[in-house]
């Protein structure tokens, strides 16, 4: 088994375009669309899994990792909703520009640069978030055993991919990369997609239960994300820990 999830190929990849991260109509535009849908679906879903009430900071008290957090696109708002947020990253200029963004925003959030596996953690969390990430690491079944013993029992992983279907080839790396132009080329590379049945696997090898496996697709007219039952290109499981 290999000791590592980091493929510095990858890291190097995010981190040239790491002063892009909160330019909306930047490298990263994808994600900012995207955003809004998938801060829903979390916020939804984990509202539901541990029955919370409270209306303006429904996540206070939880304690979240944001795996692969970038820029802090995602533990940003996790953190708006009374989450206590800590956010890791392989890239180092993807953390320092996650820690100023935070600053400017006087948001606490705790930022490492670290994979799960060197990541030293006194606690478990409640919520681990592993959105866009498992196709950018090594090891797939390592990094969500790594993943999956930061989360406490009864605890809930999000995992958002990319499915390995020729829809998501055409769509997602001709379509984004080299037509609309979306994605610098080479963002993605279409055999380390994963099929929700593979990655369902590795969380069953690793104290993980699927709850639910959801698609997520892109509408041009309305030029938003919506949650869908078509998993063919993007999709996201929400995992138990048993």
């Amino acid at each position: 088994m290999k000791s590592s999830t980091i493929n510095k190929k990858e890291i190097d990849k995010f981190s040239k375009i790491a002063e892009d991260w909160w330019n909306p109509e930047g490298k990263f535009k994808p994600l900012h669309q995207f955003n809004p849908e998938r801060i829903k679906y979390i916020k939804d879903n984990t509202i539901k899994h541990f029955n919370l009430t409270n209306k303006d900071k429904p996540f206070k008290n939880l304690n979240i990792l944001d795996i692969g957090c970038g820029g802090g696109l995602l533990s940003e708002p996790m953190s708006r909703l009374g989450g206590n947020v800590t956010g890791i990253d392989a890239s180092e200029k993807n953390i320092i520009s996650a820690k100023i963004h935070a600053k400017q925003n006087n948001l606490n959030i705790s930022y490492f640069c670290s994979s799960p596996e060197n990541f030293k953690s006194n606690k478990k969390f409640d919520l681990v978030l592993n959105m866009e990430i498992v196709e950018h690491v090594e090891d797939v079944n390592f990094f969500i055993k790594k993943s999956s013993e930061l989360l406490k029992k009864n605890g809930l992983m999000f995992v958002a991919t990319l499915n390995r279907t020729l829809k998501s080839y055409i769509l997602a790396i001709i379509g984004a990369e080299y037509i609309l132009r979306w994605l610098p080329i080479g963002t993605h590379e279409w055999n380390k997609f994963l099929t929700p049945e593979e990655l369902t696997n590795f969380g069953r090898k690793n104290s993980l239960l699927v709850q639910k496996i959801d698609g997520m697709v892109f509408n041009p007219l309305s030029n938003r994300w919506k949650v869908s039952r078509d998993c063919a290109v993007n999709y996201i499981i929400k995992f138990k820990k048993n």
